[in-house]
């Protein structure tokens, strides 16, 4: 099963636990306390890397990356 994640919406606060898919990225995530699209920031790959308390597995791993 895929690794989980919290990601903490800017806007609200609400913190969510997400799967974190190893082989893709994760590039929308709905709120669920504000019903916020969050979408990454200039520059990340994907919700986890923007909001989360980790970067997604694909960062972590170096042999695999975000396309």
């Amino acid at each position: 099963s895929d690794p989980m994640a919290t990601i903490t919406c800017p806007k609200c606060g609400q913190a969510d636990e997400v799967e974190a898919p190893t082989e893709s990225c994760l590039f929308f995530h709905e709120c669920t306390g504000c019903q916020d699209l969050l979408k990454p920031l200039a520059g990340d790959c994907c919700v986890i890397c923007s909001f989360g308390d980790d970067k997604c597995p694909p960062k972590l791993d170096e042999d695999s990356h975000c396309d």
